[in-house]
């Protein structure tokens, strides 16, 4: 990254586009107060986690692919970088924000570019110089992520090596001085195939068997970890409708030992949370553990 001479706050941006004006601290930003309060109304950390996830499925495309694990050798770097560009699209439909030019939406009437990067700087365009970005950095190693909100003054933009749109990235000194931190370090949750050995793996994505035999190996092996419903369309990739065997599986399973709950049921629901398990829509849990004491529990909660 080339050496970049910052200016303080207070001082002078020049920019060729809108020209010289103030170099403006978070606190001393009324716009990008604006948009940190109305921020500050929904659970952001929360919201991106759900949105990050849903973009990560997206470009993984497991139901055709099965694909599970986006550092994988399978996985083009060019599709791990795209996950940024999806990014945009579901915090829109998450935040229930509008989709706007030239940036990316407007918040309090405010326009906000929205960006993230799987590695370590943004690439911020020049519509977007010296605008609000709000600014997410995804760290697929560690399975977590974190947000910004700043002003991305061009004074504080290093300038883009051989990058004909110009598009550059944000001083980490700035970032890390002259923005407001959305939310600190937070957990992405894991795609449970990834806890499988390669053996494990390779039976559960097989060809042969069919689908319900490979999901109650699935289950054996992932005992009381929760299953999202993408998992079910990976190693259900490329056949018929495999949600339908996946419903297909409690009474099999059970002949195994295991119970098999699942979200979308309410009875499914109150036995998980009875054992202290909660299960939003289209989760899965499969527990080694007696039914029928289950159902007695169960049972007793509703009466």
């Amino acid at each position: 990254m080339p050496r970049l001479i910052l200016q303080l706050p207070g001082e002078i941006c020049t920019n060729t586009d809108s020209g010289e004006h103030l170099l403006l601290a978070p606190e001393d930003d009324t716009e990008l107060q604006s948009v940190a309060a109305w921020l500050g109304t929904h659970p952001v950390a929360e919201f991106y986690t759900d949105a990050i996830r849903n973009s990560i499925d997206y470009v993984l495309d497991g139901g055709k692919t099965g694909r599970f694990d986006l550092l994988s050798p399978e996985v083009h770097p060019g599709e791990r970088a795209s996950v940024g560009a999806k990014l945009e699209y579901e915090v829109l439909r998450t935040f229930q924000l509008p989709k706007t030019k030239p940036l990316d939406t407007h918040i309090a009437d405010a326009p906000v570019d929205i960006k993230a990067t799987v590695g370590a700087n943004w690439a911020i365009p020049t519509e977007a110089h010296c605008q609000l970005c709000i600014c997410t950095q995804i760290q697929l190693k560690n399975n977590r992520h974190r947000s910004w909100l700043v002003r991305a003054h061009r004074s504080w933009l290093y300038r883009g090596k051989g990058n004909k749109d110009q598009k550059r990235g944000l001083a980490v000194h700035a970032r890390d001085h002259w923005s407001m931190p959305l939310y600190d370090w937070t957990d992405l949750p894991i795609n449970p195939l990834r806890y499988l050995t390669e053996e494990q793996a390779a039976e559960v994505l097989a060809k042969r068997p069919g689908q319900v035999q490979r999901m109650l190996k699935m289950f054996h092996y992932l005992e009381g970890h929760i299953i999202p419903r993408n998992v079910f369309l990976t190693v259900g990739a490329g056949k018929q409708d495999p949600m339908r065997r996946a419903r297909q599986l409690r009474d099999k399973a059970a002949e195994q030992g295991l119970t098999v709950l699942c979200g979308t049921w309410t009875e499914s629901r109150d036995q998980a949370t009875a054992r202290g398990i909660a299960l939003r829509t289209g989760e899965w849990i499969a527990l080694r553990e007696n039914a029928e004491e289950i159902n007695q529990e169960a049972e007793a909660q509703s009466g």
